[in-house]
């Protein structure tokens, strides 16, 4: 399954310093949240995103704890203030410790 998990993110490339850029990411995952029975009649066993860290230039920017309501490939959108020049990190992370990143580069003029 860990194959088919894909993180996204979309952000401007440049941005004027000061601007407030809006930051949207998606993550494909089926999100299981453990009340559901399979066809023989046995719970799946809860498998959920549980977190999402975001960082810029190394700096924690937002630490979001997620819940089995989700949905399957959540989506958030949040806004972040950029004064320089780097690189925003998020790092999703599920119940079995597995996580997964994506990077994008802003240019601040």
């Amino acid at each position: 399954m860990s194959d088919d998990i894909k993180p996204r993110l979309r952000v401007p490339a440049t941005a004027t310093k000061g601007e407030v850029v809006e930051v949207k990411t998606l993550v494909t995952h089926p999100m299981e949240n453990g009340l559901r029975k399979d066809a023989d009649g046995k719970v799946v066993p809860r498998l959920i995103v549980n977190a999402l860290k975001v960082a810029y230039n190394d700096k924690p920017v937002l630490d979001v704890k997620l819940e089995p309501a989700i949905a399957a490939n959540p989506f958030l959108s949040f806004f972040v203030r950029v004064e320089e020049s780097g690189t925003l990190r998020l790092t999703w992370t599920d119940d079995r410790s597995q996580s997964w990143t994506a990077e994008s580069r802003i240019e601040v003029s």
